[in-house]
């Protein structure tokens, strides 16, 4: 009978045990399974705000700083005008400048063989074709002397 109330408690121990031990696992289960899913869940939190930030940043190098650099060349082109540059407008009018007013920011253009002349704020001025000339000539001077330096025949030393 001893014997039979030691099993009896010896298997309630083992229950109690294995109980315990499976509840432990279980606890220890849900615990990786929360660490897995925070873990999936911060990925989740980069990947949504990744993609975001990587368009803009492609946007900003593609698109805006490009104009922005644009817009100051021709800010700096604007204030730079001189009395006889030949200019072009943002409305297509071709004329030469007269007079730069720094105070008021304004240009006088005379345009045509009449010699009708205009007022014009500075900001309406697109392109300074005198200057742009003037580029392109130093352009090609360069391009010139860089390639007369260059000679196909035998080395001087022979």
């Amino acid at each position: 009978m001893n014997k039979m109330k030691l099993l009896k408690g010896l298997s309630a121990l083992t229950g109690t045990l294995a109980m315990y031990t499976a509840g432990s696992l279980h606890a220890f289960a849900a615990d990786a399974a929360s660490d897995d899913a925070a873990a999936a869940g911060w990925g989740t939190i980069i990947s949504t705000f990744a993609l975001p930030v990587l368009l803009l940043i492609f946007l900003y190098f593609i698109m805006i700083r490009p104009q922005q650099k644009q817009d100051k060349e021709t800010r700096e082109m604007q204030k730079n005008l001189q009395v006889g540059d030949e200019v072009v407008t943002i409305g297509g009018i071709v004329g030469i400048v007269l007079r730069v007013e720094e105070s008021t920011n304004t240009v006088i253009l005379e345009t045509g063989s009449d010699r009708l002349k205009i007022r014009m704020m500075q900001d309406a001025i697109k392109e300074n074709v005198t200057a742009r000339e003037a580029a392109e000539a130093e352009k090609a001077a360069k391009e010139k002397k860089k390639s007369s330096g260059i000679s196909l025949g035998k080395p001087k030393d022979e």
